[in-house]
């Protein structure tokens, strides 16, 4: 009997290790209700994770399991994203300075005094821009898919977006939503993919059903609109990993149609010390590599804490 205690109390530790506890809470701040989720022993250092367009925090939902042990896990949903609030572009400027505004209310509402960024497309010029406003509560990066260097940015893909900011016009901002269907959605999870049974259809299907709320659209629509903006910060962001030269991992699928392996690469041309690992997979790369990349996170993390 107490063999099998033995064993059944081992059995509870390893699927509690499996399994960890996951919180989902929402937060009223001054412009909006941010929804996150959070994981992991407060004590334990903070990583704040940012997800990208079209997504949500949802995307962090099998890395999440990997962290948790080590990092205090937070990950919330952009305003106008995932379970956040979403008003009407009218009401509210939909820039990536205004949501790294309201991120940073997130940050002091979370009193993290330090901690590290999880970045991905859309999550990095909103999180590098937090590493701007908070340059001495910045303990490390990881950029996976999220671009900060000009060579990154696949002409081919872009090249819709770069219409509308060369040439605002109606219809240029109508040829944008082509990128806001279902179609699109799903093939941004499975280009690039070696097997496209392995990405599950909940991430393309929640997306879409987002992304088909009446004031959806014109969100996104602004947001491609105002990402120039994101470029002519990149400077500024060299700038802040050259002179800071915090802990930098890139974990990067290297056949994403977006933003292109140089990418990463150029992250170590401002901190020699940047570590980047490819991996065979697209976009949305913790779709099939979440594992792997919680792995490389602990093990790079793992003697700076």
């Amino acid at each position: 009997m107490k063999l099998v205690s033995t064993l059944a109390t081992g059995a509870l530790a390893l699927t509690a290790a499996a399994n960890p506890e996951v919180r989902y809470e929402t937060v009223d701040l001054p412009e909006a209700k941010i929804f996150y989720r959070e994981a992991g022993d407060p004590a334990k250092p903070a990583i704040l994770l940012l997800h990208g367009f079209p997504s949500s925090s949802h995307m962090f939902r099998d890395l999440i399991p990997e962290l948790s042990a080590d990092f205090h896990v937070i990950a919330p949903d952009l305003p106008g994203f995932g379970f956040s609030s979403a008003p009407d572009h009218k009401q509210f400027s939909y820039t990536f300075d205004h949501l790294a505004g309201v991120m940073g209310d997130f940050v002091e509402r979370q009193k993290l005094e330090k901690f590290s960024i999880y970045v991905f497309d859309y999550g990095a010029p909103v999180g590098f821009r937090l590493a701007l406003k908070y340059p001495d509560r910045i303990t490390g990066i990881v950029t996976q898919n999220g671009n900060a260097y000009v060579e990154g940015l696949s002409e081919e893909g872009w090249q819709p977006v770069r219409n509308y900011w060369e040439k605002p016009t109606q219809e240029n901002r109508d040829a944008l939503r082509q990128m806001l269907t279902l179609e699109a959605t799903r093939w941004q999870y499975v280009h690039g993919v070696k097997d496209e049974s392995l990405v599950a259809p909940e991430s393309y299907t929640l997306d879409q059903m987002l992304l088909d709320r009446p004031q959806s659209a014109e969100i996104q629509l602004d947001l491609f609109g105002d990402y120039q903006n994101n470029v002519k910060l990149y400077p500024k962001f060299q700038e802040f990993f050259r002179t800071r030269k915090v802990p930098t991992l890139a974990v990067w699928g290297k056949n994403d149609p977006f933003f292109l392996p140089p990418g990463a690469e150029a992250y170590k041309r401002d901190n020699p010390e940047a570590k980047v690992v490819f991996y065979n997979t697209g976009h949305f790369a913790l779709e099939t590599h979440a594992k792997e990349i919680g792995a490389e996170i602990r093990a790079f993390f793992a003697g700076r804490k």
